[in-house]
């Protein structure tokens, strides 16, 4: 079921979501200071590829003051607006029973963009 979730989701605009996760990923990385922020966009774009059957979870070693520190700069900088973004396409997606499951995938994607220092993508299948 994972699979033609994930297949569904990357011909409806799954896709496009992750080469913007890519492409801006690319972007921050092209400057010294952007590099955290950048993996961060590749860890969210990998995630938006293939959300079904992933889900991400508090890393135990991520809970310091440094990614405190970046989590509030990645807010203020750019994440409220991903975050904002994932809401508006989740609650478009939950109007109709078809794309309620696709909706809670942009409410996943909304939660690791929130704060995306200190999250790993983990698979949820057995």
């Amino acid at each position: 079921m994972n699979l033609l979730g994930n297949i569904i989701w990357l011909l409806f605009g799954g896709l496009a979501v992750a080469v913007e996760y890519f492409v801006s990923g690319l972007l921050l990385c092209l400057t010294i200071i952007g590099i955290p922020f950048g993996f961060q966009a590749f860890k969210m774009g990998l995630l938006a590829l293939f959300p079904f059957g992933q889900t991400s979870v508090a890393s135990e070693q991520g809970s310091g003051c440094l990614c405190v520190l970046m989590n509030i700069l990645w807010f203020f900088l750019g994440g409220i607006w991903i975050a904002l973004t994932h809401l508006c396409f989740g609650l478009l997606l939950c109007i109709t029973i078809i794309g309620i499951p696709f909706g809670l995938q942009h409410f996943k994607l909304m939660r690791i963009a929130f704060t995306p220092f200190g999250r790993e993508i983990v698979s949820t299948r057995p």
